[in-house]
């Protein structure tokens, strides 16, 4: 039973930083694809960033590329979004997904996520 738990949110000053991670579990993720998405009110669930586990390939959304990175730990299974230079537009609850198939950026494409956390960025 894959299981996905996310960390690191919280309320930031625009221009501020902040690391989500996120702790895979239930079996071995080196054939998947991991995504970071957001979420905000009103708004369709979006894909922020992603990597593939195995030689660790990333690629992200125009609107964070630059800003934002993702990277993994294979040692301790673990998926992180370095967030910089944050914007209010950023808010949202940010989830993280799998995949055990090819890169895909749709919500619909991945199979496992996690309950998400909270990212508030203020004026």
């Amino acid at each position: 039973q894959v299981q996905l738990v996310e960390s690191g949110g919280g309320l930031v000053q625009a221009g501020g930083s902040l690391r989500l991670s996120c702790a895979a579990s239930g079996r071995t993720f080196s054939s998947s694809v991991m995504g970071w998405f957001r979420q905000a009110p009103g708004k369709e669930r979006e894909f922020v960033a992603g990597i593939i586990w195995s030689g660790g390939y990333t690629f992200y959304a125009d609107s964070v590329k630059g800003r934002f990175t993702i990277s993994r730990n294979t040692a301790m299974n673990t998926v992180s979004l370095q967030m910089n230079s944050l914007k209010p537009e950023d808010t949202a609850i940010y989830y993280c997904a799998a995949r055990f198939r090819a890169i895909a950026t749709k919500a619909s494409d991945y199979d496992y996520w996690g309950q998400g956390t909270q990212v508030t960025v203020s004026s």
